[in-house]
């Protein structure tokens, strides 16, 4: 018997609401069903108030299949979340949430990946190596998504990210992974190193 994901985007949604990384109506969520369609939050719904009816579900290229709410639109980020569920078959949930920590340290480098420091957390991302070197995919914020969504193809088709999650500057953090839970562990992680690289600008080492 399948189960259906949307009772842990929502849970998933009320924790990160709570914590300030989904303020209002910013940030989806999305978990992969095994017909290869997906829930998706839909657009302009409130993060710390969802039910089952507050989502959407497409196929893998964004066609609509299924809408409790006849007036309701999938997220207006939905291309974002299909690349990644083309682009990692094993994928089966994607978060994406806007911390302030994620926006800041967006602006950290010019480039087009973020450097991580080599923390324990980096564990939990599936990095197992002593003092790792380890960057973040990062992209232009682009007005049009559709953009954003080609250019994270485009360069995960020819160099394929270390870690399962990406940046989008001045604009939040998106982590993709096998399941739900694992992709609600991601966004804790990386927020976390988001807030150590803020902490550790502020002290001298």
């Amino acid at each position: 018997m399948n189960i259906d994901p949307r009772e842990s985007l929502i849970s998933a949604a009320t924790h990160f609401y709570q914590k300030g990384w989904m303020v209002g109506t910013a940030g989806n969520l999305s978990a992969r069903l095994p017909d290869n369609s997906f829930w998706i939050t839909a657009s302009g719904r409130p993060k710390g108030e969802l039910t089952e009816q507050d989502f959407v579900r497409v196929d893998i290229d964004g066609q609509v299949l299924e809408k409790p709410n006849p007036d309701f639109r999938p997220s207006a980020e939905t291309s974002i979340h299909q690349v990644i569920y083309q682009s990692f078959p094993e994928a089966k949930a994607c978060y994406h949430v806007h911390s302030i920590e994620a926006n800041l340290v967006s602006n950290f480098t010019e480039g087009n990946g973020l450097l991580l420091p080599s923390l324990e957390m980096l564990k939990g991302l599936g990095i197992w190596q002593e003092n790792p070197s380890v960057e973040m995919p990062l992209f232009v914020n682009h007005l049009e998504v559709k953009k954003i969504a080609n250019e994270i193809s485009d360069r995960f088709l020819e160099s394929p990210p270390k870690i399962p999650a990406l940046l989008i500057r001045n604009h939040g953090v998106t982590v993709w992974a096998n399941s739900p839970e694992s992709a609600y562990n991601y966004i804790e992680l990386v927020e976390y190193i988001f807030r150590y690289m803020m902490a550790a600008r502020q002290v001298s080492f």
